[in-house]
């Protein structure tokens, strides 16, 4: 039986390591290419062509979600396999818009992370229970529209309602772990918020964040708009 060829990106090199070691165990998958970031993600992808990218969201140079979309302008048929410590719903429905096939939590199980893996290369698609219960929320949030409306904002920054929420907060004072508690979320889940954010909002800092809400009136009524 021909095994699965798959490409892993993550920026730690354990848990690289771990992933590895699990699924070429299992008999049915081989790991021909791993990258640290979702750059050099792509560029391994398109010289060793996988049958699947496993591929995090938090990565430096480019994250996982950019890379995934990426991957699918490039239209070679290469699935691409959300493996996060996030289940943050707005994680989950950029997943989809970015075009993954997939989204597994890291705490899976090898059983589920195998038939996730089988069932994608089979052409379909795969969500744990939990994260497929967050898909019919925002579906019945949206009363099946076709883009849910956490995934974009009409705003030219393309701002999700999650990260609106945040920026909010951070422009109030409010510190990350504070914010984390507020929201009951991890601290490294709203570090990884804050960081889309100044990406999007192309700032390197706290400061540089204020000052951009101060200048850009629009941008300061909106975030205040919820």
């Amino acid at each position: 039986m021909e095994k699965i060829k798959v490409v892993l990106a993550d920026d730690h090199m354990v848990v690289r390591s771990g992933i590895k070691n699990l699924l070429e165990n299992e008999g049915e998958v081989t790991v021909i290419g791993e990258a640290s970031n979702g750059e050099e993600a792509l560029e391994v992808v398109q010289e060793v062509k996988p049958d699947l990218l496993i591929i995090d969201i938090r990565m430096p140079v480019m994250n996982g979600l950019e890379a995934t979309k990426k991957l699918n302008s490039l239209d070679q048929g290469i699935k691409a396999l959300i493996l996060s410590m996030h289940d943050d719903e707005d994680y989950i429905l950029q997943s989809i818009e970015s075009g993954a096939s997939g989204y597994l939590l890291k705490d899976t199980s090898k059983e589920e992370f195998m038939k996730a893996i089988r069932t994608i290369h089979q052409g379909g698609q795969y969500f744990s229970g939990d994260i497929s219960q967050v898909l019919v929320k925002s579906y019945l949030n949206n009363q099946g529209t076709k883009t849910p409306k956490t995934v974009l904002s009409s705003n030219q920054y393309d701002i999700t309602k999650r990260e609106k929420q945040i920026l909010k907060m951070i422009s109030d004072g409010i510190s990350n772990k504070e914010i984390a508690d507020q929201l009951g979320k991890s601290i490294r889940t709203i570090e990884t918020h804050r960081f889309n954010i100044m990406k999007k909002l192309k700032v390197n800092n706290v400061v540089e964040l204020l000052k951009k809400l101060e200048d850009e009136p629009g941008l300061k009524q909106h975030i205040e708009s919820l």
